[in-house]
């Protein structure tokens, strides 16, 4: 007997061919959608038996929120969620959420379908080394090493910090070397040096994964590119965070 069930995701056309796929397999789709502020009130209002909600950042907070709405609303709605390669505290937090089951975006058509078919019945649709890494998190959160952004930023020194604050304010090697006083082949290598402690390839990633881990906000908080840093170059940016990335040129000469 076929599942009536939703499909939930921020991209319209995968919520479509989703939603086609499982109907082809006999399944009853009731509605395929991107999320907007009613996701969570549409499904209390249509009360499917299972709800496949998609998501590409599972750790993001606040995420799964609609879970927690779903779940206080329409207990009986089971919930799997669709998403990348989670981190135990992206799992952990679907669980606490209420969700009933995770499948990763890779799994073929038969892995979602099998998901649907357990949550329905109950039980906890998720593979065996994704659920133990959860019980980790959940049972010893202090073990946990910390943040990705804190970590980037225990890899740099004081002076990495601020070469790549500027990087990410969009200055090249000159406007570095200014900025800094120091010779433009000297800001050169420190800019190599960010990018290889970073492990990427151009100061737009680097850029780009400061932004996206919040190791720049981080480094202005602790003070770690301030106190050295004279008055900015011409060309310099704004502040030194996510909108500083936001204003990258290119990746420029290094």
């Amino acid at each position: 007997m076929g599942v009536r069930l939703m499909v939930v995701d921020e991209h319209r056309l995968l919520a479509e061919a989703l939603a086609s796929a499982l109907k082809l397999r006999g399944h009853r789709v009731l509605a395929a959608a991107a999320p907007t502020a009613g996701a969570a009130e549409l499904v209390v209002s249509r009360a499917p038996e299972v709800c496949l909600l998609g998501t590409a950042a599972p750790a993001e907070p606040g995420v799964f929120d609609p879970i927690v709405t779903i779940k206080r609303e329409r207990p009986q709605v089971a919930v799997v969620v669709l998403g990348p390669v989670p981190s135990p505290r992206g799992i952990a937090a679907a669980f606490a959420a209420g969700a009933s089951g995770y499948v990763r975006h890779d799994e073929r058509i038969e892995g979602v379908e099998r998901a649907m078919m357990k949550a329905r019945a109950g039980e906890a649709a998720v593979a065996p080394q994704l659920l133990q890494g959860a019980f980790t998190e959940l049972l010893n959160p202090a073990a946990q090493p910390d943040d990705e952004g804190q970590r980037l930023l225990r890899l740099l020194t004081p002076r990495e910090v601020e070469v790549l604050v500027r990087v990410a304010e969009g200055e090249d090697t000159r406007l570095i070397a200014a900025g800094m006083r120091i010779a433009p082949s000297t800001a050169r290598t420190h800019v190599q040096r960010v990018l290889m402690k970073l492990g990427v390839g151009s100061r737009l990633e680097a850029a780009a994964l400061a932004a996206r881990t919040g190791l720049l906000d981080r480094a202005v908080s602790a003070g770690a590119a301030g106190p050295s840093r004279p008055s900015p170059g011409p060309g310099a940016g704004g502040p030194a965070g996510a909108g500083g990335a936001a204003g990258v040129g290119g990746p420029g000469p290094v």
